[in-house]
C-alpha cells in the first residue's frame, strides 16, 4: 500500500518559515520524481515546486528565491523549506510522486493546512 503522509504546516506569520515533509512508504522511492502542490480557498490547484530522481529542481515563480524543495532517499522523504512567508502562500500544500518508466504511476498524499497570517 502506497502513502505519502505530509507533515509541518501550521499557522505562522508574515516573514516567518516553515519546513514541511513528505514521508513515502510502498514505492521505489529514488525512481519518482516528487512534487509539492498547493490549493487556497476558491483557487485552482497549483505546483509549488518539483524535484526529479536525478535531483533537478523547478519552482513557481512565485516562489523562486523563497522556497527551496529537497530530497532524502535514504529517508524516502521529500522536504519543502519555505522562508519569508506571504498571507498569499496560505493554502493547503500536497506532495505528490509521479513515475513514468514503464508507465504513468502517480500517488497524492492528504495535505497539510499552512497559514501565514499576523
Amino acid at each position: 500500500q502506497v502513502q505519502l503522509v505530509e507533515s509541518g504546516g501550521g499557522l505562522v506569520q508574515p516573514g516567518g518559515s516553515l519546513r514541511l515533509s513528505c514521508a513515502a512508504s510502498g514505492i521505489i522511492f529514488n525512481r519518482y520524481a516528487m512534487h509539492w502542490y498547493r490549493q487556497a480557498p476558491g483557487k485552482q490547484r497549483e505546483l509549488v515546486a518539483g524535484i526529479s530522481s536525478a535531483g533537478n529542481t523547478n519552482y513557481a515563480d512565485s516562489v523562486k528565491g523563497r522556497f527551496t524543495i529537497s530530497r532524502d532517499n535514504a529517508k524516502n522523504t521529500v522536504y519543502l523549506q519555505m522562508n519569508s512567508l506571504k498571507p498569499e502562500d496560505t493554502a493547503i500544500y500536497s506532495c505528490n510522486a509521479v513515475r513514468r518508466i514503464p508507465a504513468l504511476f502517480t500517488y497524492w498524499g492528504q495535505g497539510t493546512q499552512v497559514i501565514v497570517s499576523s
